[in-house]
Order: structure tokens, then sequence, then C-alpha cells
């Protein structure tokens, strides 16, 4: 519920690491409601939706749902109505351990020090110090760490953008062109494939387009270059 999230904001987020600059979510109700737009208009935070049937928009997200939904799948009993207790450990294991894209330890970008495991070895005797110069040290570690999982980060969107721009078209959609746009949610293999006509009304992006349909004017779309079909393609598709 909109509440649900409102207060996982307020208490997971903000209270715990600031308030942050701007959020990326989907189109979820919960996400969208009153109550939540009005939180983060009155703290300063620009709230960013994805693009609906568009997954890609919020990839990072999207990847690490994956990642998490196999790990706790694994850990959860036969019926999964346990899953949310684990997710502490699941969440735990995943911040302490080394992340292909960045190459670092999620634990220790935030922290600025290497996780204790349960099983890690402590040593008998403890002795307190205080190095006057932790704080410098710190932030040049941090500063460290960060400007590598960058380098690494980078690294790997080109490989990724380089694997995608193999098997994509690069159609070039202008205003006022008539389009279909494919239908995602078919219930069965007889339904229409495709609705419309709709003419593009706006370019938001190179690949993100504000459609109109012709014959229902009020009737109006978000939506990517991926399921956007030109009258022209369509015909010579049949």
């Amino acid at each position: 519920t909109a509440t649900t999230a409102a207060r996982f904001v307020t208490e997971e987020v903000i209270l715990k690491y600031g308030t942050p600059k701007c959020i990326l979510t989907d189109n979820g109700t919960h996400f969208t409601a009153t109550m939540m737009t009005e939180l983060l208009k009155k703290i300063g935070v620009t709230h960013l939706y994805s693009t609906p049937y568009h997954p890609m928009t919020n990839g990072q997200i999207e990847r690490f749902n994956a990642t998490m939904d196999a790990k706790i799948a694994a850990l959860s009993n036969e019926k999964r109505t346990n899953w949310d207790e684990q997710l502490p450990f699941v969440t735990f294991n995943y911040n302490t351990s080394i992340h292909t894209t960045t190459g670092q330890i999620p634990f220790e970008l935030m922290h600025g020090r290497s996780p204790i495991l349960p099983f890690d070895q402590q040593q008998p005797l403890i002795t307190l110090s205080q190095d006057p110069e932790h704080r410098l040290k710190l932030n040049q570690y941090l500063s460290t760490l960060t400007e590598q999982a960058k380098i690494k980060i980078l690294e790997q969107q080109e490989k990724y953008k380089q694997r995608y721009d193999q098997h994509r078209s690069n159609p070039n959609h202008t205003i006022g062109e008539l389009v279909l746009i494919k239908i995602l949610n078919m219930r069965n293999k007889f339904d229409a494939r495709y609705e419309g006509p709709f003419r593009i009304t706006r370019k938001l992006s190179t690949k993100t387009f504000i459609v109109q349909h012709v014959k229902i004017p009020t009737l109006t779309k978000q939506v990517t270059s991926d399921i956007i079909v030109s009258i022209t393609q369509r015909r010579n598709l049949k």
C-alpha cells in the first residue's frame, strides 16, 4: 500500500542514509498515490517513473530482484511461505559478496571497512585505540573504492551496450508518424497483437515517445521504440 511504501522510504532510507536527491520507481499505485507524491515533494526529492512495460528503464533493480529471487527461493520452504524470514540473510549475503559490475563489496563501499562474518576468527584480545587521522584516511579510502567502482560500472555498461546493439534494430520514428503499439499483456494467442493506429505527438528521448490514438484523441500513451511498429513496417510484415 501507499502507507507501507511511504513508511519504508522514511524509516529504511531517509532515517538511515539521509535524504536522496531522486528516487526511480515503477508505476505501481503505491508509488503514484498522492501520499507518496506529497511526501517526496515536501522533502525535496525528485520522483522519476520508469516507462510502463519497459523494465530496462529500471534495469539495475530488475537484475537485482532476479538475483534476490533466486537466492530466496533456494532457502525458502517448498511452499515459499517463509520467504520474508530469509530476506535479511539473503540481503546480508548480497551486501558482503563481491559485486560483478563494480568489482567491490557493497558493505565496504557503504561503511569503509570489510564486513566481519559470523564465522570469521576473532582476535582473543581487543585493543581500543584512536587514530587522529582516521576520518581523513576513511574518506580517502572510500573515494578510492568509489572511483574504482565507477570505472568498473562504465566498463560493464559499455559491454552491455555493445551486446545489446548487436541484436537490435534502430528505427528512426518522427513526430506525426502513424504507428501501431504492440500489446504486451496478451491473454491468448488469438488476441490482437497490436493496437492503434496512434500518431506520435512528442519525442521525450531517442527511444521514448508520447503517442495519441487517431480515433480516440483522449487516449495517449508513453511508449518506447521497442513496442512501436510503424504502419509501413507492419504492412511489410504481413
